[in-house]
């Protein structure tokens, strides 16, 4: 979320942040897109992965940036969750600039880290916080568009572990009902599913929301609210053994897998990833 994005960018002040330029790239079709991205192989050379980014006009402004062409916004990556799925592993963050969500980040390997790819299509405004495998094929990631509060909250669905995703809206697409995040969620069965909504209205009454899925969160209905914080009857089962760590020397968030007594780090991805200036 943008929080986390200030957080990572005041890390970044204590480094001697050297400014990589993404590398040029073609577009490609999005259903929400925030530029034109391409979905190319990235490779792991064993040093920090540049995402690829190319910013445009459209991009500065919905996201109200004054980026120019002397003074450009740098644009960090932020890495907030990682899940094994079977021989998959899984990614989840965003893209933003030093106080702005810019769009979603969902990341793939099927190789031990040796390649990245993008599994879908980035999100405009958007941040993935949180993501749960019931087994190697079936999984969800929740997220929600910064603007700059939180809204429209929802789910991304996986059948065939991480290889695809589809994205279902948590509270429909009424235009009054729309503010709130995913503050929590957990599946016990593919048709069985709860999560808690935070709509961060203060003192409002309806705050914390309760909501249940019959059907793998395809659609939610709501079984309670409350003014006070809700917490789900069964948490997901935390992953033990993999890990995101910020480094401040590579400048870069390392994929680390526990082996034994010992982190090893499958792969890292540069948190700086470009620039954000007029076309």
């Amino acid at each position: 979320m943008a929080g986390g994005g200030l957080a990572v960018a005041g890390l970044l002040a204590c480094w001697t942040v050297v400014a990589q330029e993404a590398p040029p790239a073609a577009p490609a079709v999005q259903e929400t897109p925030a530029a034109p991205a391409p979905n190319p192989v990235l490779e792991n050379t064993g040093k920090p992965i540049v995402l690829p980014f190319r910013c445009t006009g459209e991009d500065i402004q919905a996201a109200g940036l004054t980026c120019s062409e002397d003074e450009p916004c740098p644009v960090y990556l932020e890495l907030s969750a990682v899940q094994p799925a079977g021989n998959r592993i899984v990614l989840a963050g965003n893209l933003h600039s030093a106080a702005v969500t810019l769009s979603s980040v969902l990341l793939v390997t099927s190789d031990e880290g040796h390649t990245w790819r993008e599994a879908h299509e980035r999100l405009r405004g958007a941040t993935l916080e949180h993501i749960q495998f019931l087994d190697a094929e079936t999984g969800w990631i929740s997220g929600e568009t910064m603007s700059p509060l939180a809204l429209d909250p929802f789910l991304l669905l996986t059948t065939d572990g991480g290889l695809t995703w589809k994205q279902r809206l948590v509270l429909g697409d009424n235009p009054e009902n729309r503010f709130g995040s995913v503050q929590q969620f957990s599946f016990s069965a593919k048709d069985s599913g709860t999560l808690v909504i935070d709509r961060g209205q203060g003192g409002d009454e309806d705050r914390y929301e309760l909501y249940e899925s019959p059907n793998a969160g395809e659609s939610w209905t709501i079984k309670e609210s409350s003014s006070k914080p809700l917490k789900l009857k069964t948490a997901p089962r935390v992953t033990e053994d993999w890990r995101l760590r910020a480094d401040g020397p590579t400048q870069a968030y390392h994929v680390e897998h526990r082996q034994g007594q010992r982190w090893e780090s499958v792969a890292s991805f540069a948190v700086k990833t470009g620039t954000c200036k007029p076309e």
